[in-house]
């Protein structure tokens, strides 16, 4: 499992996101937002200081359920929702990819699948400006029913539970045995030289 926050405001859409229905295109130029794509499904969405990023990778062979993509996000969010019950009464996993709090919106999540493993990926709101998310990213072209169709602003909330205290309740789901400061620096440097920081990737229609 690792934990990340992006330094600074940047839309980033999903692999088969269509930059022209999904991002303000003209207000993120206005703004200086930099958008970009991730190799994995789910939603676009706006991060920055005050969201908390997460990965957690898992073998298919752990557990039954992650073996299917729709049990996978059951099993796994039912999980994370009950870790985030005492911090967070009522807390639950929606019928899609989200973790709600009083019917809103805490934390959305996707995944990138291979043969053997998956990578499961999200976001926890913690003290976000969450008004900043409508200027930038335009009402979904496919929403879960929960949402009903509530703009941004009114469907999302922050868990002010600040970074230390969520990194402690995710590393307890998952069992998580201490935090190591070191990761992959040379080898996420030549993906994003090769594939993720191009333009032919990130603004590609």
């Amino acid at each position: 499992m690792r934990f990340w926050v992006w330094p600074r405001l940047a839309v980033v859409v999903c692999q088969g996101g269509k930059l022209d229905e999904e991002v303000h295109l003209d207000r993120c130029a206005v703004d200086g937002i930099p958008i970009f794509r991730r190799g994995s499904g789910g939603g676009t969405v706006l991060l920055g200081p005050g969201c908390l990023l997460y990965s957690l990778i898992l073998p298919m062979d752990a557990h039954p359920a992650l073996g299917d993509l729709n049990a996978s996000y059951r099993f796994i969010m039912a999980r994370m929702a009950l870790a985030f019950a005492e911090d967070l009464p009522g807390a639950s996993n929606s019928e899609s990819s989200d973790l709600v709090w009083r019917d809103r919106k805490i934390s959305g999540n996707a995944q990138q699948r291979k043969r053997a493993h998956l990578l499961h990926h999200g976001t926890v709101l913690d003290h976000f400006d969450l008004s900043l998310i409508g200027r930038s990213i335009k009402h979904p072209p496919r929403m879960p029913d929960y949402r009903r169709a509530r703009p941004h602003e009114d469907f999302v909330v922050n868990v002010n539970l600040g970074a230390q205290r969520i990194m402690e309740i995710l590393s307890s789901a998952w069992n998580v045995a201490g935090l190591r400061s070191d990761w992959p620096e040379k080898d996420v440097a030549r993906l994003v030289a090769e594939k993720y920081g191009s333009d032919e990737w990130n603004s590609r229609r």
